[in-house]
């Protein structure tokens, strides 16, 4: 089977066609032919500097990926030949709190991921795809869709009538956006692209800041929400971020820290305690919050938002897109 793999070195250069052999079947687990992949800014991180990250070499990376069942191994009952099926994140996370052997699991990193023609997964890392996806929008959601549910829904509880402050307009922002959508919320969207905050206000935003031109965007936020502040920040900036994103929640709101797109760094934690802030960190989920998400989706017909899509042979451009921040949604690789 083709794969895309880094061998022997990291960098996007070093993401190389190769060939793998198909390996038997072992009870529990399943073949799938994979239709579509997605990349996520971790994917990116990976792949650069992977090696600074523990992260072992030669690999198949990329978390994300759907496609269909072509075989199952003995002992396999959740999925059979033909289902259209989407791997999970961690793969041995099924529900409750996440473990160290849960992250040991994780597709990409810890394990060989999607970046191939055939996978073999255990039953147990699969959910089926709803039927009304296609096979891309599918790729989209085991990370970027599943950290917005579980950071917003999951944990964050968010309720009709509620206001939400999402920075940027990635993958995980732009599901946040969607899911505040259905659940009666409003939201609150910051970029640096006026055409993007557009396409923003087309996806539901209430309020749209472009935080260039308004470099204080905090006190944007609290003019928006009468001196209050929000109920919860969708925060993927880091400490480049974090300290307006504290400034703009209300006291006793909520803060998922998702990533860190400006980078590591020091802060203040003074805000936190004196406004009572609840700061979680949301990484991805397990797979009964991502099956809970797809009832959600698929009563509301809610579609993933694909920027663009590159062919297989490609994906080395498709990391170089992504890595340009150019991106509104998701960006997908298909075979």
């Amino acid at each position: 089977m083709k794969v895309m793999e880094l061998r022997d070195a990291f960098g996007i250069d070093n993401l190389k066609l190769g060939e793998r052999q198909d390996t038997a079947l072992q009870p529990g687990q399943a073949r799938v032919r994979v239709k579509a992949t997605s990349l996520n800014y971790r994917d990116l991180m990976t792949v650069k500097h992977g090696g600074g990250r523990g992260v072992k070499l030669p690999l198949i990376p990329l978390s994300d990926g759907a496609g269909e069942v072509v075989e199952v191994g003995p002992q396999v009952s959740r999925v059979k030949p033909g289902d259209r099926v989407m791997g999970i994140f961690m793969q041995t996370w099924l529900a409750g709190e996440p473990s160290q052997a849960d992250a040991a699991s994780s597709l990409g990193g810890a394990i060989d991921g999607m970046l191939a023609e055939h996978v073999v997964l255990h039953e147990d890392g699969l959910v089926h795809t709803p039927d009304y996806l296609s096979d891309e929008e599918a790729a989209t959601l085991p990370c970027a869709a599943v950290t917005a549910w579980q950071g917003l829904m999951t944990k964050g509880g968010m309720q009709a009538g509620d206001t939400i402050l999402v920075l940027g307009t990635g993958g995980v922002s732009i599901f946040a956006l969607q899911f505040a959508g259905i659940a009666g919320a409003r939201a609150i969207v910051t970029s640096s692209s006026d055409a993007k905050l557009e396409r923003a206000k087309e996806l539901g935003a209430a309020h749209c800041i472009n935080y260039r031109t308004t470099p204080d965007w905090e006190n944007r936020v609290l003019e928006l929400t009468d001196g209050i502040g929000v109920d919860h920040v969708v925060e993927v900036g880091g400490v480049g971020t974090l300290e307006k994103s504290l400034l703009s929640v209300r006291v006793g709101g909520t803060v998922s820290l998702i990533g860190v797109l400006t980078g590591s760094g020091t802060m203040d934690p003074m805000a936190i305690l004196r406004k009572s802030i609840r700061m979680q960190g949301i990484y991805v989920g397990s797979r009964a919050m991502f099956e809970a998400m797809n009832r959600a989706m698929s009563l509301h017909k809610l579609r993933p938002v694909i920027d663009r899509a590159f062919p297989f042979e490609e994906s080395p451009q498709a990391l170089s897109y992504m890595e340009s921040a150019g991106h509104f949604g998701k960006i997908v690789v298909t075979l």
